[in-house]
């Protein structure tokens, strides 16, 4: 909060206009990070939030944001090379760094994700977000798998929603990470290590698990990703074309504001 609201004081200093746009704000814990973030936000032009929360915390400080579903709902996709040779079907695993994912926590989830694989014979696809933080647990799970997988790295947030179009279930810990699936009609599993990522659960709606709350036993763990996988379903069409067009409310008044 403070290295964004810093940025966002300077520019207002130097007389610059300044967009909170589809944001997500909160939890804000410290007195300082609330203050600074209520201030900064009452000079912006325009603060547009993805979520109830977000939106009621603003209007707490007397500003009126524009609520609409996070602008990568409607983010178009780009097809990647290569994916369609691989074998299928596919599962795709999205794990970040946090304190909430212990080393014990990942053992589970890697046994688990095993189990998964010898019951649907499926090819996992390990998919760092953030490359610098998230390559290393791919490669430690990776090396614990069996032959079926693959590390795909992609820069283009256009190609990694598009990655999500030839997968059959995404167990996913990054919040883009769902919502990119979820829009390509991909069956998602949340593991959630972040509130907004349990707004997203409740929002959408999708299953899965707050990290705090894992399944002791990697049996529990396993045995309900294979009955989501052979039962689960991804977002209704109706549900994923309202949130989509909902999305691009973001595009539409970012365009008029910056026209």
């Amino acid at each position: 909060p403070i290295y964004y609201g810093g940025l966002m004081a300077l520019a207002q200093l130097l007389g610059l206009k300044t967009i909170a746009w589809g944001q997500g704000i909160g939890p804000l814990n410290r007195p300082f990070t609330r203050w600074l973030t209520k201030k900064v936000l009452q000079k912006c032009s325009l603060v547009s939030v993805r979520d109830d929360t977000s939106a009621h915390l603003v209007a707490n400080w007397g500003i009126h944001p524009i609520v609409a579903p996070d602008p990568v709902w409607a983010l178009d996709a780009q097809s990647v090379k290569g994916l369609s040779d691989l074998p299928a079907p596919r599962i795709a695993v999205n794990l970040r760094p946090h304190p909430l994912l212990t080393p014990a926590k990942l053992d589970k989830l890697t046994q688990a994700l095993i189990d998964l694989q010898i019951s649907t014979g499926a090819f996992i696809l390990l998919v760092p977000f953030q490359k610098s933080r998230d390559l290393p647990l791919c490669e430690a799970v990776a090396c614990q798998l069996r032959e079926n997988h693959q590390i795909i790295s992609l820069e283009d947030p256009r190609q990694l929603k598009g990655l999500f179009r030839g997968v059959e279930m995404v167990i996913g810990m990054r919040f883009h990470s769902l919502i990119m699936a979820a829009a390509e009609d991909c069956r998602c599993f949340a593991l959630s290590y972040d509130p907004k990522v349990s707004r997203l659960i409740a929002e959408v709606p999708m299953p899965g698990w707050e990290l705090e709350q894992l399944p002791e036993a990697v049996n529990d763990i396993s045995t309900t990703w294979i009955d989501f996988y052979a039962n689960g379903e991804g977002l209704t069409s109706d549900r994923k074309h309202f949130l989509i067009d909902r999305a691009l409310i973001h595009r539409e008044i970012l365009s008029r504001l910056v026209s």
